[in-house]
């Protein structure tokens, strides 16, 4: 099998000097998933309850509008709160060190020792580790507290989450406002296909099969609707 990248050391030395690239793949995602299944749970509530397709539009671009903002606005939050629990432990780790070293020091011995670090090697690394303090705090944020020491940026991911969900979140309005007929039956086969890639795409970045991971997503997208539907119906008297 073919991987990924090259292991040249010219190559590696290049790729490492770039340093690490964060991935915003979870915000387009879910901003998708939501995005396709909220609106076409909207279309499917109003046609449910037998309501004009004018209305099915207002409240289709309304959901886009607001929903999409709302869930950027959550993953905004959500993200710098990441980054503020990292530098509330930097600077918990950092008065530790400073305050009691001889204590943090034997974290870091048995932290070692519990990935089986022994003997000299074990006191070496020890002593490598504390011998430089961003280092020595680095370590503990990663193995005590299991924290990344990079977050994504809040505002890239909000804005990967809203024109995720804004772009998947049409199309099932596309129908509707193009005035087609049997707009609800292709707005249907449409969402339907979006789930479908939505799920395939992400097949690239996991163990699973495309054809898993797209089926997986399309059951999860349908039983929603579904449930919108039948609810829409169900209320359609009142």
């Amino acid at each position: 099998m073919k991987a990924e990248h090259s292991h040249d050391p010219e190559d590696i030395a290049e790729r490492l000097e770039k340093g690490t690239k964060h991935s915003y793949l979870r915000d387009w995602v879910y901003g998708g998933i939501d995005g396709s299944v909220t609106t076409f749970a909207i279309i499917s509530s109003v046609e449910g309850a037998n309501f004009t397709q004018k209305a099915i539009i207002i409240f289709g671009i309304a959901n886009i509008l607001a929903d999409g903002f709302s869930m950027a606005a959550s993953n905004f939050l959500g993200t710098q709160s990441e980054q503020e629990e990292l530098e509330h432990w930097r600077e918990v780790e950092k008065r530790h060190v400073s305050q009691h070293p001889e204590g943090e020091t034997e974290e870091v011995r048995q932290l070692l020792g519990k990935k089986g670090f022994k003997g000299d090697l074990l006191e070496k690394s020890t002593r490598f580790i504390v011998g430089n303090q961003k280092r020595w705090i680095d370590f503990m944020l990663v193995e005590e507290y299991g924290l990344p020491l990079e977050i994504r940026s809040p505002m890239k991911a909000s804005l990967a989450t809203f024109a995720s969900f804004a772009i998947c979140g049409g199309i099932p309005l596309l129908p509707f406002l193009l005035g087609l007929e049997n707009a609800f039956l292709i707005a249907s086969i449409v969402t339907g296909m979006t789930f479908f890639l939505i799920g395939s795409v992400k097949s690239r970045w996991s163990s699973s099969s495309w054809l898993k991971t797209g089926s997986f997503t399309l059951l999860l997208g349908g039983i929603a609707s579904l449930l919108a539907y039948a609810v829409g119906n169900l209320l359609s008297g009142i």
